[in-house]
């Protein structure tokens, strides 16, 4: 799939849009969706790395819908499967008579798991399902609710995610409703961890984290801090969750991030890139972790109306054939090695530009502020190219387009966010 150039046919945003956005302000919680001070595109279809709007103009996503296009938009082979298993059957009853696909589904996860020990999984619909599971799952085999995250993290904002979250504007409208068992650490500081575990005022089960943080910027640890982890969990008798919601699936330049480094968690959650398009997702697990989940007896402790959603299990496997056939992985990491060379020179005494970083096919250009990021995200929109700040402050240009971004493409929209930042 040839990722087509920027064509922009309208203003950006465009008429259609701006009525869109109107529409929308009258039903949609004000929560949700940011509306002002200009209002977003609307998307009307997308292939590859290609997204058209309801205006007809032509955009290249450097966003990967929020990281989730790993194998590109409407991949035909993924695209294939959803319509296949769609005709046949649209929806089980996942924990009841389940489908067969999301056996096969189960079968391919496991197959995948870190390290290739024996291991299960419980499939849900989200990254925060995926969390919710791991977090249950750490405290039924360790008996201790306690969990170290770090600052940075961001895991999802279901309640047991959201407690696990660093970000205060996340936490602080509903802090009466947290458990309060996370403490925080410094990302990539395992002194930190030790301190603040043995400070908790209350007994730590597991480490939560992610092997490279991505709402919180795209920070890279320093080298050994996950293989770090690893021993210090194996030493206190804690699990290791490795949220790899954002970092899976080729996006970094391996299957997992953890893979860089040999590491082996203990429970991986995983979503987004799975099925590069469909919501789903997964906690998979060590066997012996994941059994200390007592037997069903015909009421799952933890289950969901569309647990393994027919459509949802066949894309994901579609996305796994089209990640490992296509050699996605190896191309993350060809083309993010080249582009980091290539910011790194351009950004030498660039004044705009803190820092460049990232792993893969997951960069982050760190601005001088979020205002500069915030300027450079519309001014690329305004050139045809989709992107969206990320890190704390919201003063990181993240970099996490669908995997399949011919090169040209990619420098080209690289070109244009550093032209936005001078």
């Amino acid at each position: 799939m040839r990722t087509l150039p920027p064509e922009l046919l309208t203003e950006v945003p465009g008429p259609a849009s701006r009525a869109l956005a109107d529409r929308l302000r009258a039903v949609e919680s004000r929560g949700v969706t940011c509306l002002a001070p200009e209002p977003p595109i609307f998307w009307e279809r997308a292939v590859g790395a290609n997204v058209w709007d309801v205006d007809g103009n032509r955009f290249v996503d450097l966003g990967g819908g929020f990281g989730v296009a790993n194998a590109g938009h409407a991949h035909p082979t993924v695209a294939a499967a959803v319509a296949s298993q769609a005709a046949r059957l649209m929806h089980a009853m996942g924990d009841v008579h389940p489908p067969r696909v999301k056996v096969e589904l189960l079968e391919a996860l496991a197959a995948r798991f870190p390290g290739g020990g024996a291991a299960r999984a419980v499939l849900g619909s989200s990254g925060s399902d995926a969390v919710e599971i791991a977090l249950k799952t750490a405290q039924l085999a360790t008996g201790r609710a306690g969990l170290v995250a770090f600052e940075g993290g961001y895991h999802g904002l279901s309640f047991g995610a959201l407690d696990a979250t660093a970000r205060t504007a996340f936490r602080e409208p509903f802090a009466e409703r947290l458990a309060g068992r996370t403490v925080f650490a410094r990302y990539g500081d395992l002194e930190d961890v030790e301190r603040r575990a043995d400070s908790a005022g209350f007994e730590i089960g597991a480490v939560l984290v992610e092997p490279v943080q991505g709402r919180g910027g795209e920070r890279v640890p320093p080298e050994g801090f996950l293989p770090g982890l690893r021993r210090l969990c194996d030493e206190r008798g804690w699990l290791l969750i490795a949220d790899e919601v954002y970092t899976g699936f080729g996006r970094t330049g391996r299957l997992f991030a953890c893979e860089h480094e040999g590491v082996v968690p203990d429970l991986l959650c995983v979503a987004k890139g799975l099925a590069s398009g469909m919501p789903i997702s997964a906690c998979i697990g060590r066997r012996d972790v994941m059994d200390a989940w007592p037997t069903s007896t015909g009421e799952a402790l933890h289950t969901q109306t569309f647990l393994g959603h027919p459509p949802g299990c066949a894309a994901a496997l579609a996305s796994l054939q089209v990640i490992e056939e296509e050699k996605l992985a190896e191309r993350a990491a060809e083309l993010g090695r080249d582009a980091l060379a290539w910011l790194a020179d351009q950004t030498a005494s660039h004044p705009g530009v803190h820092e460049v970083r990232g792993l893969g096919l997951m960069i982050g250009i760190e601005c001088s502020s979020p205002e500069a990021a915030a300027s450079a995200c519309f001014g690329a929109l305004q050139q045809g190219y989709i992107l969206l700040p990320s890190g704390d402050e919201g003063a990181v240009l993240s970099v996490t387009p669908p995997l399949v971004i011919d090169r040209e493409a990619l420098q080209a929209g690289l070109a244009a966010l550093l032209e936005g930042l001078r």
